[in-house]
């Protein structure tokens, strides 16, 4: 399991605190706590740790939170963003927004308010966090293939369902043909030329995706995420996958679950 990163800048030493104290109070070990006194202290921070989510005061000396918050997104750093602030001018808080904040407390705050806050920070980063998932195991090929379905037969788009319901079972091209009431041979033809590939590669592809899903989303062990892809063996799955990816299923997992979090 992933540690993730919750940082509270203010330059308000009690402030700065109490807000910790009543986060760890929260927390069930999925977050470490973080503070700063200063947007200085943060950008350190972020150069040896990603931060996830960050609740930062608007008026400090030297660089505002505002400031802090441009220089993060120039950086291209994406945490989601509370906003805590003494000040209830409308004008900080149409900027912050603009800057992708999610929520904007005045101080003081109380214990309830900031959890309830942190709570829809934390449900934003998950929506970020599949997001980026989906990102990285999308196949353009069969994106491809998806966005030609409108203009594919519907025997084709059906055999194409038919494939993604069933890819843990045993596919094989004479029972899909059979499936949506085809001559295998004439169902091949009809495949290759509305899907762009061929049966064979068009289940590889799905059944790769399908792992790779859940590599990143799970902790299921790589015999299992072979299973449920539908190989009977880790042994062969792996190979494949090698072969499709350039790396292990291992050392994808470890590459894309570092990046992510």
């Amino acid at each position: 399991m992933f540690t993730k990163n919750i940082v509270i800048v203010d330059d308000e030493p009690r402030t700065r605190q109490g807000l910790q104290r009543s986060l760890e109070s929260w927390n069930n070990g999925e977050f470490a706590i973080l503070t700063a006194e200063s947007g200085e202290d943060v950008l350190r921070i972020a150069e040896e740790k990603k931060i996830h989510i960050l609740l930062s005061d608007i008026r400090m000396p030297e660089m505002t939170g505002l400031q802090l918050l441009k220089i993060i997104k120039e950086k291209g750093m994406s945490p989601v963003v509370i906003v805590i602030s003494a000040y209830s001018e409308f004008e900080y808080a149409q900027e912050a927004l603009r800057l992708g904040v999610v929520n904007y407390l005045l101080k003081p705050i109380g214990k309830k308010k900031l959890i309830e806050a942190v709570e829809e920070a934390v449900k934003v980063l998950e929506k970020q966090v599949r997001a980026g998932m989906i990102e990285k195991v999308v196949d353009e090929k069969i994106v491809d293939a998806n966005t030609k379905m409108d203009s594919t037969k519907d025997t084709i788009r059906k055999a194409m369902s038919y494939i993604d319901q069933h890819l843990k079972e045993e596919l094989t091209q004479k029972d899909v043909a059979a499936h949506v009431h085809l001559n295998p041979s004439y169902f091949s033809v009809l495949f290759k030329e509305q899907v762009k590939m061929n049966f064979s590669e068009y289940v590889t592809r799905k059944r790769i995706q399908r792992a790779k899903e859940l590599m990143i989303s799970t902790n299921l062990p790589i015999s299992e995420i072979a299973e449920e892809a539908g190989y009977k063996t880790a042994k062969y799955f792996i190979k494949l996958f090698k072969e499709n990816e350039g790396m292990t299923p291992s050392a994808y997992r470890k590459n894309n679950n570092e990046r992510a979090f």
